[in-house]
């Protein structure tokens, strides 16, 4: 599972309407008609349009100053292994509403003297199936050294037909072809390039929160510097934080728990916080997997983008000593492709 918690935007004044995100998030509906399209979500209604949504988030800022975000975005991304245990959609909506309750949890304040609760979040979710290819996949990275020289005899060709140059047009062509065959990664018979739509179930969920709760009177921030803590402010204890190792935990619980799933050692939020602040611990208890979990490890790494994949090593010291640095490098390509890890 990944997961991002984001705010509005970074930088400078954030803009005062929430409408510019909602119609991104409206991409998928255009050109449908209305029984076909996705409607947001939250924890009551299935069917919120997305003049709604802008009214409410934009309704929803008392007293925010300009400097501040007026919502924040989350984003639950599950891989393509926990997704083949999803049935339907409804069931990964049914999920977020769970996960919502989580988030809500993981707010260290109260409101009213009681804890945070899902019913004080003004949030709105929205189920979307594709994605496309980015410039950061792994897969576009390495098909980019085909892709640099085909555009380099498309130029030369163009400047053969221009008169600025003599060549074999015929023979360009089929030095390119060619080149479009050799590239490493292909879909449906075809070089993958930026903008070429994702294969497989890609389903996902945007979510977009209010920086308020749903009275307008709290300001509930996922993005405080602060963990879980207290601090005396005016001569008063006041709680204050986001635990987000709570939030991702989880979020990661929730899903097993709800979907049977049985969540191999690399997937797992305590591996990927263990991979950035241990590295090496990280990759000793990757040896010491049992057989058949470490094929599957290596596996789901290698499907994330795992570049020059050693074989799979026998005992720690094997992997301290020869394979670490290599090893470590593309562990982390592999984690941050967004298939891997939270």
């Amino acid at each position: 599972m990944y997961i991002t918690i984001s705010p509005q935007k970074t930088g400078g004044a954030f803009p005062k309407s929430s409408a510019g995100f909602v119609s991104y998030l409206e991409k998928e509906n255009e050109g449908k008609s209305l029984e076909n399209q996705e409607f947001f979500f939250n924890q009551e209604e299935d069917r919120v349009d997305p003049e709604t949504v802008i009214q409410e988030i934009d309704g929803n800022t008392a007293k925010l100053k300009s400097s501040e975000p007026k919502f924040y975005s989350v984003t639950l991304n599950p891989s393509a292994y926990e997704l083949k245990n999803v049935q339907s959609n409804e069931q990964l909506k049914a999920y977020t509403r769970e996960v919502m309750k989580a988030y809500a949890q993981s707010f260290n304040r109260d409101i009213d003297g009681r804890p945070v609760n899902v019913n004080d979040l003004k949030y709105f979710a929205k189920l979307e199936t594709q994605r496309t290819y980015k410039g950061t996949d792994w897969k576009i990275k390495e098909n980019q050294p085909y892709a640099t020289r085909i555009l380099k005899l498309k130029n030369e060709m163009r400047r053969i037909r221009q008169g600025e140059q003599s060549g074999n047009l015929k023979s360009l062509q089929q030095q390119m072809d060619k080149l479009e065959r050799e590239a490493p990664h292909q879909l449906n018979g075809q070089r993958i390039t930026q903008g070429m739509p994702k294969e497989g179930n890609q389903a996902h969920i945007h979510i977009i929160i209010s920086r308020k709760d749903a009275s307008n009177r709290y300001s509930l921030s996922p993005g405080s510097k602060y963990k879980a803590s207290q601090v005396v402010m005016n001569g008063k204890m006041v709680q204050r934080g986001f635990d987000r190792d709570h939030f991702f935990k989880q979020a990661e619980k929730v899903f097993d728990q709800k979907f049977g799933y049985r969540r191999n050692f690399v997937e797992s939020y305590q591996a990927r916080k263990m991979f950035l602040q241990q590295p090496k611990n990280y990759l000793q208890q990757l040896a010491k997997l049992p057989t058949p979990e470490k094929r599957i490890a290596f596996r789901m790494l290698r499907a994330a983008g795992l570049p020059n994949l050693p074989s799979i090593p026998t005992n720690k010291v094997q992997l301290a000593l020869k394979t670490f640095k290599s090893l470590k490098r593309g562990v982390e390509i592999a984690l941050k492709s967004g298939s891997i890890g939270i």
